[in-house]
Order: C-alpha cells, then structure tokens, then sequence
C-alpha cells in the first residue's frame, strides 16, 4: 500500500500550524518589546510630547495597524474622522474616538478574530492631531491650538502669536495630574488631585537669565494663560498722563514712568511729586512724598513703583492741592474712579 501521499500531505498540514504558531508567537514579542511598545523615553525620542498609555483618539489621529499573517492589514494606516470612526482593511468601520491604543488594539483584535486564529494586531500612532492645549490671555492669538508634535512653552506662545506689548511678567500654567505633576519650581497639586499649578517667570525665561530646563514641554490639555501686566499711573503736570503696564522685571522706576509720560510739563513742580500707594482694601492709599528734582539731578535715589502706584506731579498752582488734585488728574487720564 502507498502511504506516501498521506504522509505528505499531514507533513505540510504541520508545517503550515508550525509557521503560524511561529509568526503568532515572533508578533507578540514584537508587541512587547520596546522597538514597539512606546514608553517615556521612545516618545522624547520620537519627538512627541505625550505618553501613548494615557492618550485618547481623536479626529484627525493617524494609527498604523500590525498584523504579519494580514496582508491586506499589515502596515496599513488610517486617519480618525470627525466623527471618531476609522476604516480598516479586513475590519471594516470602528469607532476608535476616546479610545487608548489598548482599547483600540482589542476592537480590532474581536474584528479580526472572525478571519484569524488568535489575531494579535499592534496598534501605533503615527500621528498626533488631537491634542488641544489652551493658550489665554495677553497673546496676539489667543485659542486652542492642536500640539503636534514636541513642543515647549515658548514655542506654543510663538505659535499663539506671540506676546502682546501689555502682556505680564509672568505664566500660568495647568495640567491634568494624569501627566504628572508640572515640572516647575513651586507646582501645587489642587484639593481633588486633578491638576497641577504652576506659575513661570516668563520674563526671565525670555531674556536667557533662568534656567534653560524651566522651558518645559508641554502635553496635551494644558492651560497656559498669559495674564495682563499690572499697572502704574502717572498723573499731573506731564505731557502724556495715564497708565503704564509693569511689562519689566525689575519694575518701573520714577525716571522710566516721567520718561513714558514723554517728560513734564512747563508748569511742573517736581519738588512736590508724591506716589500714592495701595496697602490694602477699604484703606486710604498711603502718601509718600518724592523730591523728583533731586532725583533728576542725581542728588536723590531713583524710586522704583509698585503695581496700582499712582505718580503725582503737580503744577505750581496745584501743589498745594494734594490727594484731590490728584485724583482729578487720575480721573481725567484714566477714566477711572478712584478712591483715596
């Protein structure tokens, strides 16, 4: 009897449950290898700004799906749609909107499972496009900007605009806890352990003279608010009265605030120029009285201004005059009530 067709036909049947049990068993070390399985440090390499375990699918995603013994499947990509669906060979339509790349690896496991035996697709992303980060306040285009990619503070305020001219001194900045805590001098964490806090000398950072690593990277759902510049007023006898942001460090000084005012008028009597000062609600601002002459003859030191400090210089006809006549000038520059 010829039994060597049988016999032939059960070596290939072996062979071939060989080679799948093989390919099954190679795909699934590849998913647990680092060359596949992103960690912190593949993304700060890759250049992304986000840890793939805690990111949510979104419009405009791109993932790319693994799966050797699928041709039609293997290697192919697909963009999330508006509406969080994705269309993939061999699995049809999923909606993959909210989902981690764990969560969406097991859909298209079950869509598989109908055709394979013992499916074990991997799921990258290969491209970011959901990611808002909020960027507020005194920038030139403020809004929510999708971060692509990796990028710190600074780079998100250039891609906001920039800067306006009344833009404070410092930033503010919030993130989700499930990130980590902000990398930051002086971070609080708030009472439910949602986000974390932290304010940034935006100024210094600016200027080159903090540190380098305070130019954090940012991550997906941060706040960064840029808040107005806190002011000074100068009023009485100059040319240009009114309010001047504290865009500076260092302050403003008596000198720099005559200076913005565009110098005094011709009636000034700078010998009598005081600065009133806030100490505090439903309190008299205090009264400090300022030799400005001296100071602009070099006999006397420069004052450097608090926010909300009020300069008043006043005329020779006024001098005598005081607070009220100060707080007609301040009213006449700002149109704004103020209370002594």
């Amino acid at each position: 009897m010829n039994t060597s067709k049988p016999a032939f036909a059960i070596a290939i049947l072996l062979g071939s449950f060989v080679l799948v049990m093989t390919l099954q068993r190679a795909h699934a070390a590849e998913a647990s290898s680092p060359a596949v399985s992103v960690t912190k440090d593949s993304q700060k390499n890759s250049g992304t700004a986000v840890v793939p375990s805690l990111y949510r699918l979104g419009p405009g995603d791109e993932i790319k799906v693994q799966q050797p013994n699928a041709e039609e499947l293997d290697g192919k990509t697909a963009r999330v749609n508006d509406e969080g669906f994705v269309n993939l060979p061999l699995v049809g339509r999923l909606q993959v909107g909210g989902l981690t790349i764990e969560e969406t690896e097991k859909l298209v496991t079950n869509g598989l499972s109908k055709l394979l035996v013992h499916p074990a697709p991997v799921v990258a992303i290969t491209e970011y496009r959901s990611q808002p980060v909020s960027v507020l306040g005194e920038v030139n285009t403020p809004g929510v900007i999708q971060l692509q990619g990796r990028k710190t503070i600074v780079e998100m305020l250039s891609l906001a605009g920039g800067l306006k001219a009344d833009a404070g001194t410092t930033v503010q900045i919030t993130r989700r806890i499930a990130y980590g805590k902000l990398p930051l001098p002086g971070a609080t964490v708030d009472p439910q352990n949602e986000y974390s806090m932290a304010r940034l000398n935006l100024s210094a950072l600016l200027k080159g003279s903090s540190n380098p690593a305070e130019n954090i990277v940012i991550f997906p759902q941060d706040i960064i608010s840029v808040p107005k510049a806190e002011t000074v007023y100068i009023t009485g006898d100059v040319k240009k009265p009114g309010g001047f942001p504290l865009t500076n460090e260092g302050g403003l000084s008596i000198l720099q605030a005559v200076a913005l005012a565009e110098g005094l008028g011709p009636e000034a009597a700078p010998k009598n120029a005081k600065i009133y000062r806030d100490i505090g609600p439903d309190q008299p601002k205090k009264e400090i009285a300022v030799n400005l002459q001296a100071i602009m003859q070099g006999k006397g030191s420069d004052v450097t201004l608090e926010p909300k400090d009020v300069l008043f210089i006043p005329d020779s006809a006024s001098k005598k005059a005081g607070v009220k006549a100060a707080q007609l000038a301040l009213s006449a520059a700002t149109g704004l009530a103020w209370r002594f």
